[in-house]
């Protein structure tokens, strides 16, 4: 028999002050991670209050590249986006039971991407541009691109195409400026 209103584990006090949220930031969705620990999702990030008194990690949405579900592993990672060239934080949580967690993290994700262009180099391949912002629209634009297997940041032609697509989307964004330097 299924039981419809199945109560999950309350974000416990002492989870929530460790936290440290900012004011006017509140827990929308939380969940306990297999062997301690909770992920906490607000309006603006993704905390990981781990199970160390002092480890606290804030995640905020418009930092999020990637969050993919696992099911059969129940496992959610989450990818940081990073400056080029540099590694990409992974972080990997086992969600035995995930709650609203999964489809609060792709909205909140989902709702940080202001712009997505792509552009193609040569020969089918390509790169795209991502702006994103926080998903309350405070705050820097974030750029970042995403190459093709195979291209390389050094290649002129790469880096004209790169540049070209930052400019047509800053101007499109409303962001007149003189682009940062992607690499």
């Amino acid at each position: 028999m299924r039981r419809p209103f199945t109560r999950r584990p309350a974000l416990p006090a002492e989870v929530r002050e460790r936290a440290g949220l900012a004011r006017g930031d509140r827990p929308l969705a939380s969940v306990q991670v297999a062997g301690g620990g909770w992920l906490v999702g607000t309006r603006d990030a993704l905390v990981v209050v781990a199970v160390a008194a002092d480890s606290v990690l804030r995640i905020p949405w418009e930092r999020v590249e990637t969050a993919d579900w696992d099911r059969e592993g129940e496992r959610l990672r989450v990818v940081e986006a990073a400056d080029f060239g540099a590694v990409r934080p992974v972080h990997v949580f086992t969600l035995p039971d995930p709650g609203p967690l999964l489809p609060m993290v792709r909205e909140r994700v989902t709702a940080s991407v202001l712009l997505q262009r792509r552009v193609e180099v040569g020969g089918g391949a390509g790169l795209t541009v991502v702006a994103r912002r926080a998903p309350r629209g405070r705050g820097e634009v974030v750029w970042a691109y995403e190459l093709d297997p195979g291209l390389e940041p050094d290649d002129p032609a790469v880096r004209r195409a790169a540049e070209d697509a930052l400019r047509d989307a800053m101007a499109e964004v409303g962001l007149g400026q003189e682009p940062p330097d992607p690499w």
